[in-house]
């Protein structure tokens, strides 16, 4: 069985994730769009001390990204939202995917987190259907106020109408998601059948190792635990037709897409620091990111502040292959103000003038994109790891 170095695997994981940039010729939409597709999916989040998590982890693959591409990939219908570990967009070309978790819901053998209202829910879906796309805030009149703490009853109904696949979400306003029917959502040649086991288990473990590269059984099936039996049958399934490999890293198994092992060929760009959101595809399964990187990372947001270690909202920053340091940082829009509360460096970084110029560059860049016109660097530390 073939054997990784940590160097090795950090290089192919990188690769595979499209990080540092890597060199195109094509457009900056095409380039966004061959983002998702090479991820899988982006995560969506609410917090905006910095540019949202979505298009901070598009914009580290594609330095030309805009923020108008999220919306207009939305509009093509070559992107759309729904759920992978969490709230993202995902490629439109996976959606029939998405039809299993749908049914399952619909059907109660999956749960969701809202009870289901089927009469509201009905009446919900009535509206939407004769009046068109229409917003949780179009919903207003006493039948449709909450009896308590919460969301609205109707906020609910549409949330459980979107998860089991009844209703999409067309578009956002000031983040407010827009919902419609479906069929009116969905563009007409889209595969909107229902995946078998095979294929649905094969799907799974693909989308990850093209991702990723390499993974084991738990990070496949990262926050899918009742997945494990099929994606165990898919694993044995692609390993038998050649599909996949096995090799260790540091002495553990994973698993490899046998044509990924290519990209170790590659050359990885070294010099180029590249800030990224806590939800960053690389380092989303934080176990994975320690062992792979040696880099524990928590986002102390949820944390009392007082507890707080490296600030609200520190941002993980790559740099000579690997995860070096971190950037607390906030957006003055009042003065068009990066503000980097604190920068952490890894002691064990070795040429510190070459990583700090790096950074300086990246500084520069990632206030542009928060449409700042300057960065300020207020306290600087550095610490034994």
């Amino acid at each position: 069985m073939q054997s990784l170095s940590i160097p090795q695997a950090r290089k192919l994981a990188l690769l595979a994730q499209g990080l540092p940039k890597q060199s195109s010729k094509s457009s900056p939409l095409s380039r966004t769009l061959s983002a998702f597709e090479r991820l899988g999916y982006v995560q969506i989040d609410t917090i905006s001390v910095v540019q949202r998590a979505h298009h901070h982890t598009l914009w580290s693959r594609n330095p030309s990204y805009q923020l108008e591409h999220l919306d207009q990939l939305v509009a093509d219908k070559h992107v759309f939202e729904y759920w992978a570990h969490a709230a993202a967009y995902l490629p439109m070309r996976d959606f029939r995917y998405t039809l299993v978790r749908k049914a399952a819901i619909k059907s109660g053998e999956q749960k969701h987190w809202y009870s289901k209202d089927h009469k509201l829910m009905a009446e919900v879906l009535k509206r939407i259907e004769h009046e068109g796309p229409l917003m949780a805030k179009d919903f207003s009149g006493e039948s449709y106020k909450s009896n308590g703490w919460g969301s609205k009853p109707t906020k609910q109904a549409l949330e459980n109408l979107f998860i089991q696949g009844d209703l999409m979400i067309t578009q956002r306003k000031n983040f407010h998601k827009v919902y419609d029917l479906s069929s009116r959502v969905l563009p007409s040649h889209v595969d909107t059948s229902m995946p078998s086991e095979q294929e649905y288990g094969h799907f799974l473990v693909l989308s990850y190792l093209n991702a990723h590269a390499f993974g084991n059984l738990s990070q496949i099936t990262y926050q899918q635990r009742s997945l494990k039996p099929l994606v165990v049958s898919a694993l044995e399934q692609l390993s038998e037709e050649g599909k996949l490999s096995q090799l260790t890293i540091n002495g553990d198994p994973f698993y490899v897409l046998t044509s990924a092992l290519v990209l170790l060929n590659n050359r990885l760009n070294k010099k180029q620091a590249k800030i990224l959101s806590p939800f960053d595809n690389l380092l989303i399964q934080r176990a994975r990111a320690s062992a792979v990187f040696n880099f524990d990372y928590l986002l102390e947001c949820y944390v009392p502040a007082a507890k707080r270690q490296y600030g609200y909202f520190s941002l993980p920053i790559l740099w000579d292959g690997t995860l070096v340091a971190r950037a607390d940082c906030k957006v003055d829009k009042s003065t068009q103000v990066l503000n980097v509360i604190s920068l952490t460096i890894e002691s064990s970084v070795r040429h510190k003038d070459a990583f700090l110029s790096a950074l300086e560059a990246e500084l520069k860049n990632f206030a542009s994109f928060n449409q700042c016109l300057s960065y300020r660097i207020n306290l600087v530390n550095i610490i034994e790891n």
